[in-house]
């Protein structure tokens, strides 16, 4: 490998990167802290961790392990790569050998951390020489092995959804794990937030009244990024006190964390160079130097144009398998393979969506560049956190993208450094998603009347399923009687439940990877161009009501972008204010959505070369949103011709803005601006949460609506453009000349009424 020491001092050195750089920051390096191991830890396991070179344990470990032994349940909040896992797994072998019957139960976002986290902790097990048990438990476990871990399993590692849907229905045939169960273990706790989050939060309700019907009552065991609210948002998943654990004792090794914003190409469009073509030249310029390097990147789309670019720069020096791409929708064996290929070194660049965020370990990276902004500052910190474990010098480089969000971070960095990361938000208690699980909890149990079962009346809603024939109210319990079998229908990682599964028919016909029926009709539309690690193929059918899509290899010098045409109408308002000339408002919405034409982007130039139409039938959703509807005295200032353009622009700003407040996917709250809307009959702007039901999002906006208006005045005002740019209110083609004037003469007015001034 190469020396990132070097390729710093020549970053330091060069005019034309320097000339870009927003923002220099050096943390230092650390020296660990440390405590003696604990008095009662067994022999077996000191002598277990001292082969391991351990002879000590960091703050943060000891203090955990003393938490668990108190019986108290705890979350244990330190940066990438310092040393959570044996905060858990350190008391729970304690236990074990203590007790031969204990079992505990991992759980972990994803298959591939479990995988990874299970090779860790079988090594600590082979070193103690005791025969502990440990077993994974996901959808690629053989039947044939499934009855010895129900029955011989001390530890249990499995994942949220194989809990829900194959270990809770089925709790009669673990009754031993049941009936023993000591300890749940909860890993990258900020994972488990929005829609995912409220499902998991219902799922460990289910679990826990096993629990208690077997007789036994868990400890829970938590550890997480770092997060703004992690005693909080532990609590409100576990629904018990929680011990916070925060300070870090293990070492660090020296970061440099640079902001980069690319060049200004067209200066009175406000037009950047683009993020994707400046992050495929700094990984070259780190690759070429044999510094081991991923980029992440924002979307499938992406990560696959990246990878083709870097492939292709270096097939005839490195060979295209030394750069690979990673993402959700990659089946097992070939994540598996690049996993092991980045701790070997055999694989010397990556470019990852967010799913190499979590702690899988790949290794020793010197360099992380993230192609964009990835959303929040907790996933920022936790991807550059990938490059640079404990030891060594590393280099993280956030190339900003022309999003207003990413512009107005990488030209304030104080925002970003001198603030604590986002909440993490989940609501349980959302019907759609309690219902289900309500369901789900019936299958598995009686409901007794009286019980309880989150936050919403448990007896009216059974009462509405016994209308629907799906449970049977006896005279002191409500029994389950329907056929069908809840847990499979409901997926708790989205907000469909199917995914439709893409097929490589050139030759014979083979499954390459997986996209989510949401997600389908802007992926792999007919004539879509997909593209699965750097090969390109075209979709040639989308079987919608199969949920398949065919696809054929092909070798074309561009990639497909899709449209989508939104209308919302408002269903019910739960919570409406007037301020002056404005009304802040916020309820339930229908939102119907269609993909209608897709675009040709060649490659390197991004030009767009063709268009087509897409006939697929329209999505419709029920969730939440937050609106600003405007009378005559807002919107006075504008001539109105020129309303629909400050409108688009300010709705621009104010969704892009909207992420600094919540811990969420700049895609999971979007924008519908209607100049005359069907429900105020005034120009409205609404912003709603993309998941049925809406998962708390419009509803923390409404709240803190005039911290975002401040915020979207900040940014415009901070933009460096004349007119309007796609780092403000939008590109001019779409807002107009004076966009950026209008948008700002609108938000004025609207801020001013905020405060009960005359707009």
């Amino acid at each position: 490998m190469g020396d990132v020491r070097a390729v710093i001092d020549e970053l330091r050195r060069d005019p034309a990167f320097m000339a870009n750089v927003t923002h220099w920051e050096v943390l230092p390096p650390r020296e660990a802290r440390v405590q003696p191991f604990p008095a009662d830890l067994d022999a077996r396991l000191r002598d277990a961790l001292a082969e391991k070179g351990v002879t000590a344990l960091y703050l943060h470990q000891r203090a955990a392990y003393d938490a668990a032994r108190r019986g108290e349940h705890v979350v244990v909040v330190t940066p990438t790569a310092s040393g959570k896992t044996l905060c858990y797994n350190l008391p729970v072998l304690q236990a074990i050998l203590e007790n031969a019957h204990t079992r505990a139960l991992y759980l972990f976002p994803t298959k591939a951390l479990a995988y990874d986290q299970m090779a860790e902790l079988n090594d600590l097990i082979d070193r103690l020489g005791v025969d502990i048990k440990s077993y994974t438990y996901d959808g690629d476990t053989p039947a044939s092995a499934r009855q010895a871990i129900r029955n011989a399993g001390h530890i249990v590692v499995t994942n949220p959804d194989m809990l829900h849907a194959a270990i809770l229905p089925h709790h009669t045939k673990w009754v031993k794990l049941f009936e023993n169960l000591r300890f749940v273990v909860i890993d990258e706790l900020h994972a488990y937030r929005g829609v995912f989050g409220s499902h998991v939060a219902n799922v460990l309700r289910r679990l826990k009244r096993i629990c208690r019907f077997y007789g036994s009552n868990p400890q829970f065991l938590l550890a997480s990024a770092t997060i703004a609210n992690p005693r909080q948002h532990a609590e409100a998943l576990v629904e018990e006190p929680v011990t916070l654990i925060d300070e870090n004792g293990a070492p660090r090794g020296e970061k440099h964390f640079i902001f980069y914003n690319p060049p200004v190409v067209n200066k009175p469009l406000g037009i950047r160079k683009s993020s994707v073509l400046e992050s495929r030249d700094l990984a070259l310029r780190l690759l070429k130097k044999q510094i081991q390097t991923i980029v992440f990147a924002r979307s499938r789309v992406r990560v696959e144009v990246l990878t083709s670019y870097l492939q292709e720069a270096f097939k005839h020096k490195l060979g295209k398998k030394r750069i690979r791409g990673y993402r959700g929708g990659y089946l097992p064996k070939e994540r598996r393979e690049i996993e092991r290929g980045l701790r070997s070194g055999e694989i010397l660049g990556v470019v990852s969506t967010n799913a190499l965020e979590l702690g899988v370990d790949i290794g020793q990276l010197e360099a992380c560049i993230l192609s964009g902004y990835p959303g929040s500052i907790a996933s920022t910190w936790q991807q550059a956190g990938r490059a640079g474990r404990r030891h060594g010098t590393s280099v993280a480089i956030l190339v900003a993208s022309s999003n207003p969000l990413d512009q107005f971070l990488i030209q304030n960095p104080a925002f970003f450094f001198g603030r604590s990361p986002e909440e993490a938000r989940i609501d349980p208690d959302n019907l759609m998603i309690l219902v289900d699980h309500i369901k789900c909890a019936a299958f598995e149990l009686p409901f007794r009347r009286g019980e309880a079962f989150g936050g919403e009346d448990l007896e009216e809603i059974l009462a509405f399923l016994a209308e629907e024939q799906v449970v049977h109210a006896g005279p002191d319990r409500w029994y389950w009687m329907a056929d069908a079998f809840p847990a499979h229908e409901i997926s708790l990682r989205s907000a469909s439940r199917e995914n439709v599964v893409i097929v490589d028919i050139t030759e014979g016909a083979k499954v390459i990877g997986e996209v989510d029926r949401f997600s389908a009709p802007m992926l792999v539309h007919e004539e879509a161009i997909y593209i699965h690690d750097g090969v390109q193929y075209q979709v040639e059918k989308l079987d919608y009501e199969e949920k398949k899509a065919y696809v054929r290899r092909v070798k074309v010098d561009y990639y497909t972008d899709a449209n989508l045409a939104v209308d919302l109408k408002v269903l019910a308002v739960d919570r409406e204010k007037q301020q002056g000339g404005v009304t802040k408002g916020y309820g339930e919405v229908r939102v119907t959505a269609m993909a209608t034409l897709f675009k040709k982007i060649r490659f390197h130039t991004h030009e767009n070369i063709g268009s087509g139409p897409i006939h697929l039938p329209e999505e419709e959703l029920h969730t939440t949103a937050y609106w600003i509807a405007l009378d005559e005295a807002a919107t006075a200032a504008l001539p109105k011709p020129d309303l629909p353009f400050a409108l688009l622009g300010l709705a621009n700003v104010l969704v892009h803005t909207a992420p600094l407040f919540l811990m969420c996917d700049p895609l999971d709250i979007r924008v519908v601006p209607q100049v005359k809307a069907v429900d105020t009959g005034r120009p409205t702007i609404y912003l709603y949460d993309r998941y049925p039901g809406g998962v708390g999002l419009a509803e923390r906006l409404y709240e803190r609506h005039e911290e975002l208006l401040a915020q979207a005045e900040a940014l415009i005002r901070g933009c460096g453009c004349a007119g309007g740019c796609p780092a403000c209110v939008g590109p001019v083609e779409e807002v107009g000349l004076l966009g950026k004037r209008h948008a700002l003469a609108l938000l004025e007015a609207v801020r001013r009424a905020s405060h009960g001034q005359p707009a």
